[in-house]
């Protein structure tokens, strides 16, 4: 049978017991702002920002059909993990159709991504189409704002258009890959796909989705952490939990999806349990 184990003990069989000991989550309270996905359907626009490599554009978009898809009799699947951040808004299933992809691959606008650039790639991103929730996926070497000061999984807002920005932080910011990123000669843990920066980017953009979700403009679903941190479904929670190593590849993984690939997704707070939850 393949090992179950435990993500906080694999992390302190290599650094410091005090380095992983962390408080428990302050619980999320709904501040009653608007939350997307509420009619049941979430309709996304992507921007590939810089020339992205093909296993990160495959990677991505596996993860966005898997979350409504039946990966078969394998579990747990990545719908199970989506289903609790569905489990936020009054329509706990949210279809996810992605309705528009917009290509930039020759840095139209520099390899730093500030709050003011982005705002002129929205409507880019979204070719016109209304109601979408835009992602923006930066290649290597493009700073996104934030990301190397402790945001790694990036959701905002602009007016009222909510978006996702997630950037591939594997050289300018190393301690984003977690648990994937080398230490000394060790790997916490090896990615599913093989490869860091497109398991990474999943988990970045798995993050920040379930953050805009449930707290689209900073006015659902959070709580209020050190030095006034608004903390969401996903930064509230360490991440902690277990996962199983693919005997193929050694990779960790805690999810089936589309087609049989597997993902390493964080943990988020699942409101109806007040608890940090991943899905083994």
């Amino acid at each position: 049978m393949t090992p179950l184990l435990p993500l906080a003990l694999s992390l302190a069989l290599i650094l410091p017991l005090a380095a992983v000991a962390v408080p428990p989550p302050s619980p999320l309270t709904n501040h009653g702002g608007p939350l997307l996905g509420d009619n049941g359907n979430l309709d996304v626009s992507i921007l590939w920002y810089g020339p992205i490599a093909k296993v990160q554009k495959r990677s991505i978009l596996n993860f966005l059909k898997s979350l409504n898809a039946n990966a078969g009799p394998v579990q747990p699947q990545v719908s199970q993990w989506w289903d609790i951040v569905g489990s936020y808004t009054r329509s706990p299933k949210i279809n996810v159709k992605v309705v528009n992809q917009a290509f930039d691959p020759n840095y139209s606008l520099g390899k730093v991504l500030i709050k003011d650039f982005i705002k002129i790639l929205l409507p880019k991103a979204t070719g016109g189409k209304p109601n979408t929730l835009v992602i923006i996926v930066a290649v290597k070497g493009v700073t996104v704002q934030n990301m190397c000061a402790g945001d790694c999984a990036q959701h905002d807002f602009i007016g009222d258009q909510a978006y996702v920005a997630v950037g591939n932080p594997e050289a300018e910011c190393p301690q984003c890959t977690a648990p994937f990123v080398p230490t000394g000669a060790l790997a916490l843990v090896k990615p599913p796909s093989g490869n860091i920066a497109a398991d990474t980017m999943v988990r970045l953009l798995a993050k920040g989705l379930a953050g805009a979700v449930s707290n689209p403009l900073k006015t659902g679903f959070y709580a209020i952490g050190h030095d006034e941190e608004i903390l969401d479904a996903s930064s509230v929670c360490d991440d902690i939990g277990k996962f199983e190593i693919n005997s193929l590849n050694g990779g960790a993984f805690n999810a089936h999806g589309f087609k049989g690939k597997k993902f390493l997704l964080p943990a988020i707070w699942n409101p109806k349990t007040s608890s940090c939850w991943t899905p083994l």
